[in-house]
């Protein structure tokens, strides 16, 4: 089950996660979403499970945390390098029932619904039927994401925009997932909903390693899983790709991505 109708599969999507995931701030969004001690929480799409591994830190004494993932490589990654007492790794689709998991206090999924345009309000309805009456159910994700860059030329632009269309349209991805987030909860009968809305790229001036890193596997492993037309470029995407990483490391540039968190409690 390694990876299925994941879009950024590739061998190195392990090092990926961990390397882009910041504790600090995923230690800010899990206060937000007011996870605390003594908790039961599930971390849907744990990914590499560093995620898992900050909020098991954020829920002692006494909180336990299941981090689940698509991917078995993901999951055979998180168990050599974040299992500990109080913390199970579990390969499961979050397209179908999770129920055997148990019942959380939390669930929790960032930065997921974006690869499952199609599957959003399915993935949320089982993270519900494994949430507690009076639980919360925090979801983050991005919005216009991969969209948000000024000083491109506009055969780049145009292509950049081409390429997320495509993306749309055939491998479930979505761009505009950010601002769905609330509706969903709504549409579900969550209460108390808030929601936080903030910057999560900000990049300018010099290029850090991370970023470089981070948006080079983008640019490779989305090539390679859209069949996409590099027709504004006479070599194809090889001049694509060539100009993009001209304009992104380029320190004029100015590129960020706006973060949506969304939390609400399960009715009683």
């Amino acid at each position: 089950m390694d990876g299925i109708d994941y879009l950024m599969e590739s061998e190195d999507e392990n090092l990926r996660l961990d390397l882009k995931t910041d504790p600090v701030a995923v230690s800010q969004q899990a206060a937000w979403a007011e996870i605390g001690q003594n908790m039961r929480v599930a971390d849907l799409g744990c990914g590499s499970g560093k995620t898992t591994s900050v909020l098991h830190r954020l829920i002692q004494p006494g909180g336990t945390v299941v981090g689940v993932d698509i991917s078995e490589s993901r999951v055979d990654y998180a168990r050599q390098h974040y299992q500990t007492d109080g913390i199970e790794f579990v390969c499961r689709d979050m397209r179908v029932h999770l129920d055997d998991l148990g019942q959380f206090d939390v669930v929790w999924i960032r930065f997921v619904l974006e690869y499952y345009r199609s599957n959003a309000v399915d993935i949320l309805r089982n993270a519900s039927r494994i949430l507690n009456s009076g639980g919360t159910l925090c979801v983050i994700d991005l919005d216009l994401n991969c969209l948000n860059h000024f000083g491109l030329s506009q055969r780049l632009e145009r292509t950049i925009m081409g390429c997320v269309r495509t993306l749309e349209e055939k491998v479930n991805f979505d761009p505009y997932v950010g601002r769905k987030l609330y509706s969903y909860l709504y549409d579900l009968g969550y209460e108390a909903i808030a929601v936080s809305v903030g910057s999560h790229h900000v990049i300018y001036g010099d290029l850090r390693d991370v970023d470089a890193f981070n948006w080079a596997q983008k640019i490779e492993v989305l090539a390679s899983k859209v069949d996409f037309d590099f027709t504004e470029y006479s070599d194809g995407f090889k001049g694509f790709s060539e100009d993009f990483r001209r304009f992104f490391s380029d320190p004029r540039r100015f590129s960020y991505t706006p973060i949506v968190s969304v939390r609400g409690r399960k009715p009683t």
